[in-house]
């Protein structure tokens, strides 16, 4: 359903799904918080959110919110969010693996440097 945004967006609209799946009562200020974005980005991400129909805003009298509602992902926002999470996790899974390779490219080099060194003294 998100499949046209950028990798950086999905993080973003995963990261607010998942965090809203666990503290539907955050307010918006709280949530860009912990995200590490603007108010401004976090409430067009919600907004978008809830154009697709993957988050819905409901009244929740007991809400620390200060306007008395909360974040709630429908259904089809669950399945949004763990499609999301899989390519995430793929993601991360590649990034860990080239990561992996550089630093055993790096330590060779380090190594190599450091025999060649030790050969001319």
């Amino acid at each position: 359903m998100i499949n046209r945004q950028t990798g950086r967006q999905q993080d973003i609209y995963f990261r607010v799904m998942q965090i809203l799946q666990e503290n539907p009562d955050l307010t918006q200020r709280e949530l860009a918080g912990m995200l590490g974005i603007s108010v401004g980005k976090l409430n067009y991400c919600i907004k978008a959110l809830m154009e697709k129909g993957l988050v819905k805003m409901k009244n929740f009298a007991k809400s620390k919110n200060k306007f008395g509602y909360v974040y709630v992902l429908t259904p089809t926002g669950m399945a949004e969010k763990a499609r999301i999470a899989h390519h995430f996790l793929q993601r991360k899974m590649e990034e860990y693996a080239a990561l992996k390779l550089e630093i055993k490219k790096l330590k060779l080099e380090v190594k190599n440097t450091i025999d060649t060194n030790t050969k001319l003294l």
